[in-house]
């Protein structure tokens, strides 16, 4: 199963452009991501700019508008993310709990949809998903 666990450090929708960690979280955070690692359970992570160096593109009248950031109605932000692939949603959890985040971080655990968990109408409907995870690197499930 795969769970994506989504950091959402509060105050990062004010942060300003080109905002980075702190240094002191940075060597703790890279020991948690190797322990992940040799797990066998990290499929991907990725730190995110803040939003101020972001852009929302809103489809209201299903007409494309862009919105740059900063968001000012945002109460939270994503600062980025881990893909893991465990046994439950509760090991997923357990490796959440064992993040050396910071009180004022929160952490969100999201089970990934796969293409198994689709009913056969919705699978029809979405052919060619597969070769287009295949394509792009990633084996659908």
């Amino acid at each position: 199963m795969r769970f994506m666990m989504l950091m959402i450090p509060g105050g990062y929708e004010n942060a300003e452009p080109g905002t980075m960690p702190d240094a002191e979280a940075v060597g703790p955070m890279m020991k948690y991501n190797e322990e992940l690692q040799n797990a066998g359970v990290l499929l991907a992570l990725d730190g995110l700019h803040p939003p101020s160096m972001g852009a929302r593109v809103s489809f209201k009248g299903g007409k494309p508008t862009v919105t740059d950031g900063p968001f000012p109605e945002v109460k939270e932000v994503l600062g980025g993310y881990w893909m893991i692939d465990v046994r439950s949603r509760e090991e997923a959890i357990e490796w959440a709990k064992r993040c050396p985040a910071s009180e004022n971080e929160t952490i969100e655990i999201r089970q990934v949809q796969e293409f198994s968990d689709f009913p056969e109408d919705l699978q029809q409907a979405t052919a060619g998903f597969t070769e287009m995870h295949e394509a792009a690197g990633r084996k659908a499930r």
